[in-house]
């Protein structure tokens, strides 16, 4: 079982128990408006989502963290590498997210999630580059990955919702622990 340690977290694999907190996460409008379509997801669509992102640990190694609280044990949200289908400037490449429950925002935790799991895939699996997207605004998230040391790289547009995206990269030789 793969799992990483912060100061602060603990990034693990899926249980059970995740499905009710990852669900209240997720079932908050202002959590999911730079996801996907924007709107919240149902308890039926986060459990699809953990489903997913299992799968995907299973066929590439590599997934999405649940994030817990070292402290307290709690549920946090979500961070992780996935390989984008959209949009086509960053279609198959892995591509770095996280969501948090908004009472651990503007705490760090998204930052040291990310920082974390974006060394995990460049030294621990090995990847050559890490994409990210975000909404063109979010300057939260944007914030994020400039402490990554992820560059922008351009726009693109989302093909399905058509909401505008900024793209971000870092190339394992950009990269600083």
């Amino acid at each position: 079982m793969t799992e990483i340690r912060t100061p602060r977290l603990l990034l693990r694999r899926w249980l059970d128990d995740d499905l009710v907190p990852l669900s209240e996460i997720q079932a908050d409008p202002v959590v999911m408006r730079g996801v996907g379509d924007g709107r919240p997801r149902s308890l039926e669509q986060t459990a699809e989502d953990i489903e997913a992102w299992e799968e995907e640990w299973d066929e590439e190694g590599f997934g999405v963290f649940a994030v817990e609280l070292l402290g307290s044990g709690e549920l946090a949200g979500a961070v992780g590498l996935s390989v984008a289908v959209t949009p086509a400037e960053v279609a198959g490449q892995v591509t770095i997210s996280w969501r948090l429950g908004r009472v651990f925002w503007g705490q760090g935790y998204a930052s040291e999630a990310a920082h974390a799991t974006l060394e995990f895939a460049l030294q621990d699996r090995g990847l050559d580059r890490v994409a990210a997207v975000c909404r063109t605004g979010d300057r939260a998230s944007a914030n994020v990955l400039g402490k990554l040391g992820m560059q922008a790289e351009g726009t693109a547009q989302d093909p399905v919702h058509g909401h505008d995206l900024a793209v971000y990269g870092i190339d394992l030789t950009q990269y600083q622990e």
